[in-house]
């Protein structure tokens, strides 16, 4: 399988500096990263990002977390291997991957679990992960980025 076009961040002259910039913005905000890795796994998973699913998966190992739990994440909800406070951003994490699925985008139970666990610097990082892998999974899967290979550029 062959990419379509080059990445479009790559195309538009300062566009990939900008959206690592925006990334750079949401280090050292409390918020885990080895929750980050699951959210935007799950989020590549149902965008059907496999560029980003290998990406994710693969960062999620070499910083630490295991194989099983890792596997696991399409099937969180059936698995004891994610805490409460993992569960919580998993389930924000599909609701607003699939924002037009329902008449209100994030219901108020998830919005409510999830603050639960997660500060509100931690749950504007996790808001604004959730926006940056959906952004980086539609650029991708619109342009057939394939795994296993680099972005042209």
């Amino acid at each position: 399988m062959k990419a379509r076009m080059n990445q479009p961040a790559m195309v538009l002259p300062g566009t990939m500096d900008a959206l690592l910039a925006l990334g750079k913005t949401l280090e050292g905000t409390g918020l885990p990263a080895r929750t980050v890795h699951l959210v935007h796994l799950r989020a590549s998973q149902i965008n059907g990002c496999s560029y980003c699913v290998e990406m994710h998966a693969r960062e999620a190992l070499d910083e630490g977390d295991t194989i099983e739990r890792v596997v696991a994440v399409g099937a969180w909800r059936e698995s004891r291997r994610f805490t409460d406070a993992e569960r919580a951003a998993l389930a924000l994490t599909e609701e607003v991957t699939r924002i037009a699925d329902r008449p209100d985008a994030v219901s108020d139970e998830v919005w409510d679990t999830v603050a639960d666990h997660y500060d509100e610097q931690q749950l504007a990082a996790l808001t604004m992960q959730i926006a940056m892998i959906n952004l980086w999974n539609r650029l991708n899967a619109t342009v057939r980025q394939p795994a296993g290979v680099a972005p042209r550029d």
